[in-house]
């Protein structure tokens, strides 16, 4: 009888030895630790640019990643996508009323200041030649832009002209002269 006790007990000692005398699982998270961080931490300076390293890249939208950071919405576009991207200079920015980004970017104002983010977002790559004059397109914020193209070609969303566009390897990205702010 001892001897048959000997064998499972054998087995189970050398399971607890193999794993180190501890059950773990990798897929957990400590109570009280909040996971590390998301996608926008990665380093690749090989593949293309993603839309937020693009910004990056741009002295003229330094105030957008920074709104982008206040409103702890760079891990969002740093996601695979794909998305349209309308992107405000920092002069946009400036011509806002006196005071108002300085508002936006508090703490107790990152909800407010994500809605406006999440107004300048497309689902889907909108190439320049996709805009047909008075439709309407569907943001990440669950409102919609209206498209107006100009019989010189020239498109404006809400009334903010593209003036440029730029391509990231998570969508694309179409430079825009004003700040859009939803009703």
């Amino acid at each position: 009888m001892k001897k048959l006790l000997y064998l499972p007990s054998l087995l189970l000692a050398l399971t607890v030895w193999s794993c180190g005398g501890q059950a773990s699982d990798s897929n957990t998270t400590a109570v009280g630790t909040s996971p590390g961080p998301g996608q926008s931490a990665v380093l690749d300076n090989v593949s293309n640019p993603n839309i937020v390293q693009v910004a990056l890249g741009s002295s003229d939208h330094s105030t957008l990643v920074a709104a982008l950071q206040a409103a702890n919405y760079v891990d969002a576009l740093t996601n695979v996508g794909p998305f349209t991207v309308f992107a405000p200079t920092n002069t946009a920015f400036d011509a806002l009323p006196a005071g108002t980004l300085d508002d936006l970017v508090k703490p107790e104002n990152q909800r407010k200041l994500r809605d406006i983010l999440e107004y300048h977002v497309l689902l889907g790559v909108y190439k320049p030649g996709d805009f047909v004059n008075g439709r309407n397109l569907g943001t990440a914020d669950g409102r919609s832009v209206s498209v107006a193209v100009a019989e010189d070609g020239s498109v404006t969303i809400n009334g903010a002209k593209i003036i440029g566009t730029v391509s990231a390897s998570n969508g694309i990205i179409h430079v825009v002269d004003q700040v859009l702010l939803p009703k």
